[in-house]
C-alpha cells in the first residue's frame, strides 16, 4: 500500500537501506546505519492491515483473530528512521512472524488529515488522534489491547534485536506484573559491579554532580546521557554524534553530564534536589535502555528524552528544539523538525534555481 504524501512536492527518492548493511552496521559501532537527513518516501509493507480507519472493527477482528491486539505505527513524510524501521526491522523474518502473529498492524500518518474512528467510537482526524495518543516524534510504535488498553509505546527506530525484546515483553503478558525496565534488566548481561571509567569530555561535566534547580533556576537546560560502557549503540553515538561539530557546538549551551546507568556508587543531587546515584536516578526516569538522553529546562522539568537510535540530524535538531523553546510555544518534536525540513528544502530549491 503505496502512502498518499502531502509534501510530495519536497521528497526525492533515495536508495533504500539495504538489510546487509544495517546488520553489518549493528555490529560494528563506528558504522552508520543510514543518513538520517535524507527526505525519502516510505511504504507500508504488503502484510500492514488494510484498514477503513475503523479502530473499533480492527480490534473486533484482532479479537476475532485470537490476537493479543493492534499495532500502530505512526510515521510522517520523508522520516529516514521510519523507512529504517520499515525496511530493516520489520523485514527481520523472525520478528515479522511473531507481529503478525499477534498483533494486526496499522501505518498511521502523524500528521494526516484523514477521518478516522478511535476505539471508543469518536470521529476525528489522524494527526488529532495521533496528538491524544502522545505521539510527539516519529517512528511510534503503540500496541494496544484487545480492549482497547494501550500496553506500550515505543519511541524511534529500534533494531531487530531491541524490538523483540519488546514483543517478548507484551506477548509474555510481563508488561500486567513489571516495569519494561525490570524485564530489559533481566535480558541485559550482568556487568561487573565496578562501572566502566567514561571517557572524558571537556563539554561534559565532571564529579561532583550537583544538579538541583528546584531552588534556584539554571542559567542553561540540562542534558543527561545515561549510557553503559559496553553498549554498541553508546559508542557509536559518542563517535558518530558527539564528535560532530555542529552538535558539540550545541552542546556548549548546555549543562551537560554523561552517567553509567548501572552505577550505584557515586552519589549526586537530582534537579529536584534529591540525593542519589546513577542508577537509582535512572530507575526514578524508568530509563528502560541505553543510551538514553534526558533534556531538562533550566527549573529542571523534564522536557523530552530521546532512547533510541539517535544520528547527527536528530540531535542537532533535538537540541535546537530545546534552546529555541519550542515546546514553550506548543510545538511538539517532530513538528519542530518537520518546520526546518521545510526550510532546508527551499532554501535548496532557491539555490538550485539561481544556480548557486
Amino acid at each position: 500500500m503505496r502512502r498518499d504524501h502531502a509534501l510530495s512536492s519536497l521528497l526525492f527518492t533515495v536508495l533504500g537501506v539495504s538489510s546487509a548493511l544495517c546488520a553489518a552496521a549493528e555490529e560494528h559501532p563506528n558504522a552508520v546505519l543510514f543518513d538520517d537527513s535524507e527526505i525519502v518516501s516510505t511504504e507500508y509493507p504488503s502484510w500492514f492491515k488494510l484498514s477503513f480507519m475503523d479502530l473499533q472493527d480492527d480490534l473486533a477482528d484482532a479479537r476475532d483473530g485470537g490476537k493479543t491486539g493492534l499495532m500502530l505505527f505512526f510515521d510522517s513524510d520523508g522520516c529516514a528512521y521510519c523507512r529504517a524501521f520499515l525496511e530493516h526491522t520489520f523485514n527481520d523474518p523472525g520478528l515479522q512472524a511473531g507481529v503478525r502473529e499477534k498483533f494486526d498492524v496499522i501505518g498511521l500518518d502523524m500528521f494526516g488529515d484523514i477521518e478516522i474512528t478511535d476505539f471508543s467510537g469518536h470521529r476525528l482526524t489522524m494527526k488529532d488522534f495521533a496528538l491524544r495518543e502522545g505521539v510527539t516524534m516519529s517512528p511510534t510504535v503503540i500496541f494496544y489491547g484487545t480492549d482497547g488498553t494501550r500496553l506500550l509505546r515505543t519511541v524511534g527506530y529500534h533494531p531487530p534485536a531491541r524490538f523483540r525484546v519488546l514483543l517478548d515483553y507484551l506477548v509474555g503478558g510481563h508488561f500486567a506484573t513489571e516495569s519494561l525496565r525490570a524485564y530489559t534488566a533481566k535480558r541485559t548481561p550482568q556487568r561487573s559491579p565496578q562501572p566502566a571509567a567514561p571517557q572524558t569530555d571537556p563539554l561534559f561535566e565532571e564529579e561532583p554532580y550537583a544538579f538541583d534547580r528546584s531552588r534556584l533556576p539554571a542559567q542553561r537546560p540540562l542534558l543527561v546521557l545515561f549510557e553503559d560502557g559496553d553498549c554498541a549503540e553508546c559508542l557509536r553515538l559518542r563517535s558518530h554524534v558527539l564528535s560532530y561539530a555542529p552538535v558539540r557546538r550545541l552542546l556548549t549551551r548546555y549543562d551537560a553530564v554523561r552517567l553509567d546507568w548501572s552505577d550505584a556508587g557515586t552519589p549526586l543531587v537530582t534537579t529536584t534536589g534529591a540525593r542519589s546515584n546513577p542508577a537509582a536516578w535512572a530507575e526514578r526516569l524508568n530509563i528502560a535502555q541505553v543510551p538514553a538522553l534526558v533534556f531538562f529546562d533550566e527549573t529542571g522539568r523534564e522536557v523530552f528524552r530521546l532512547d533510541s537510535l539517535v544520528l547527527r540530524q536528530r540531535m542537532e535538531r533535538a537540541l535546537l528544539y530545546v534552546l529555541e523553546n519550542a515546546y514553550l510555544r506548543g510545538m511538539t518534536y517532530q513538528q519542530f523538525t518537520r518546520g526546518k525540513t521545510i526550510e532546508k528544502r527551499k532554501v535548496e530549491s532557491s539555490s538550485a534555481a539561481s544556480g548557486g
